[in-house]
């Protein structure tokens, strides 16, 4: 028997239910623990899912639920059979993924994070109980410890949302030689990486907003004598509102296997006290260094002053951090391929600068922020995007720096430059992905000696970073067309002490630093993606037609052509390189008749809302022409196609076209 989608999500919601009820969780992890003691013998092995479930069905916990569930089917009559099945009644997450088994390592430690609901998000007190089967708003916790990122389910925006979620993280040793060791209670005390929890509020068109960016030191749980703690954990807005607390949740810590001793209170806060004490001293030190720095700078020059150097800058908490943190050397595994795709992978983050309560007088609110919240988001200022792309850059190997100056009409702006070993300079423009090469102008030069034209949009430089290296532009001009990158020359660039910048600003040196999370591979089908986008865009079209009262005839084997070009249009935009255009062409000559004419039209979305995307294309007069052509043996085609890069970024690419007999 096949359920609709619906009904098999009432049902899923129902047995979620009855196990809350049951307080399943408590009693699979008395089983849980009791079978780690078990096999924690002389032979260690490692504990298996069967291990697991014969322990389970031991204990008669598998036939208590069962006994317990209960089904009543109604009979369907002969007018319901027919009738729609009716919405469910809660919300369905559409885009799951799959859970992964994995088989517990019983010589390792593991944390059980377990959020228990939250309360007082006030900004949702008037939010409307979500009508059964409606579109709403959503919240989704993110959560990153040690180089291990997951996400709960999206829940619906409430003053008291129902995030209900549980998190098997494992803590271990990195870098120690004693990875396979499991950690104790001292060893864990000394792991001073918070676990970072990043909520994203979802609205009903898909635009994200982080609500908050929180780090939560989890050692109190060392301190609990039955390895289980639970507090209520106050989350604090960002931005302009990081003072304003955004909500709370309930917070449950537990450790697998528990401790046999404990630490006490006191030896935990006392940890906690001295990071705070040599953290704030790192920093304090630096800001000391920074001033005697700018100082320095000031009197090389007096235009220095006007220069655009960006020594601290604001995380989405409130937070000053030296520029310099903002930048890590990433490496994507097997995500991303090449410097380029690299590039274009940033340029699909979608760019937003950070919202303003009231005008703030026509000025730019800035707000960086740490990586982990700005991939959550899926968006950010042109800032992350730098940040992000040089951090990438230098993980492929790239002598790899941020920019801050200005770009046209003296707009404050962000992009990255590159140095090859032949001293080439490459600007990178993270929201486009585009690559310019530049080639100073000599001001010494004859008035007639030919000078390369400026190629880039960007019109003055203050200072250049990347995690190790600071850099502030001395020279009489801090204009880029006159600019020469010759970082050793001390009387051109003027740079900070790297032993300074790396008290504070390298991984590990400060407990104030976010910890560095890895990429996420795709979750998204792009291939299903890409069936339902050009589905929903047929219906679109035709509805539109039938506005018009024309007649719509699809050709099947056009919209396959379209193809071939659509994937051109993706692997120029990945390697600057265009291929591929002759065979489309010559095939489109194959299937359009003699005496018929052919028209088409390529555009590129970050998004997947068909609707959206369909109303932005009809504004364009050539795609209008299409979508509305009348004439003789007129046949329409569309294609979508959705590429599927690292956190689910999208690089989405339509294609219209008709052919039609002309009669003129």
């Amino acid at each position: 028997m096949s359920l609709p989608p619906e009904k098999a999500s009432e049902l899923k919601q129902i047995i979620h239910n009855h196990l809350l009820k049951m307080d399943i969780h408590g009693r699979i992890r008395e089983v849980l623990a009791e079978t780690v003691r078990d096999v924690q013998g002389p032979a260690q092995r490692p504990l298996s899912e069967t291990d697991f479930l014969h322990a389970l069905q031991r204990r008669g916990i598998i036939e208590d639920v069962m006994k317990d569930l209960h089904f009543t089917q109604e009979g369907t009559t002969d007018a319901e059979a027919g009738s729609p099945p009716k919405p469910a009644t809660h919300f369905v997450d559409k885009n799951v993924t799959p859970l992964k088994k994995t088989n517990i390592d019983p010589s390792r430690r593991h944390l059980y994070v377990q959020v228990l609901g939250g309360k007082a998000f006030l900004e949702h007190l008037q939010e409307p109980e979500p009508l059964p089967g409606q579109v709403c708003s959503t919240l989704t916790l993110y959560l990153h410890f040690r180089n291990q990122r997951f996400r709960s389910k999206p829940v619906p925006c409430a003053c008291e949302p129902d995030l209900n979620e549980g998190f098997l993280l494992e803590i271990r040793r990195d870098g120690t030689g004693e990875g396979s060791k499991m950690a104790d209670a001292t060893t864990m005390l000394s792991l001073c990486d918070p676990v970072h929890l990043v909520l994203i509020r979802t609205d009903t068109s898909g635009e994200t907003a982080l609500v908050s960016s929180y780090f939560l030191d989890w050692r109190a749980v060392l301190g609990s004598p039955s390895g289980k703690t639970c507090f209520a954990v106050e989350l604090m807005g960002v931005g302009s509102e990081c003072k304003v607390p955004a909500g709370v949740l309930t917070v449950s810590l537990e450790l697998y296997p528990p401790l046999t001793e404990t630490l006490s209170a006191a030896v935990i806060s006392t940890q906690q006290s001295l990071e705070r004490q040599r953290t704030a001293e790192k920093e304090r030190l630096f800001l000391v260094y920074a001033k005697q720095w700018w100082r320095e700078f000031l009197e090389m020059r007096p235009s220095n002053q006007s220069k655009m150097v960006k020594i601290f800058a604001q995380d989405e908490n409130g937070a000053n951090r030296p520029t310099c943190s903002y930048v890590h050397v990433l490496r994507a595994g097997r995500l991303l391929e090449s410097p380029r795709q690299a590039a274009r992978f940033v340029s699909l983050l979608a760019q937003e600068k950070a919202p303003m309560v009231g005008g703030g007088g026509g000025g730019k609110q800035e707000q960086w922020c740490s990586l982990m919240a700005f991939l959550c988001r899926g968006k950010g200022d042109c800032e992350d995007h730098a940040a992000l792309l040089c951090s990438l850059l230098l993980g492929f190997g790239l002598d790899a720096y941020v920019c801050v100056g200005t770009k046209a009409k003296a707009t404050p702006h962000t992009w990255v430059l590159t140095r090859g070993t032949d001293g080439s300079i490459t600007f990178w423009e993270s929201l486009t992905a585009h690559r310019y090469l530049h080639r100073a102008i000599d001001p010494d030069a004859p008035p007639l000696a030919p000078q390369p034209k400026p190629s880039s949009p960007y019109r003055t430089v203050g200072c250049v970073f990347n995690h190790q290296t600071f850099l502030a532009n001395c020279q009489p001009s801090d204009a880029v067309e006159l600019c020469v990158f010759d970082f050793q020359n001390q009387s051109r660039w003027k740079a900070m002490s790297e032993e300074a910048l790396k008290s504070v600003c390298a991984p590990g040196s400060t407990a104030s630093l976010p910890p560095l999370p890895p990429l996420c591979a795709p979750s998204l089908d792009p291939a299903a993606a890409s069936n339902q986008l050009e589905l929903e865009m047929r219906f679109l079209v035709s509805e539109h037609r039938k506005d018009l009262e024309v007649a719509t005839v699809w050709d099947d084997h056009l919209s396959y052509l379209l193809s071939s070009a659509l994937s051109a249009y993706e692997l120029e935009r990945c390697t600057g390189v265009s291929c591929g255009n002759e065979e489309f062409q010559d095939a489109v000559r194959r299937a359009v008749p003699d005496g018929h004419t052919f028209k088409g039209f390529p555009i590129h979305f970050l998004h997947r809302n068909a609707r959206r995307a369909f109303a932005t294309c009809l504004r364009s007069v050539f795609c209008e022409e299409i979508v509305c052509c009348r004439g003789d043996h007129v046949r329409l085609a569309v294609r979508a196609r959705v590429f599927a890069y690292p956190e689910n970024a999208c690089a989405v690419w339509l294609m219209f076209a008709c052919k039609y007999r002309c009669v003129l």
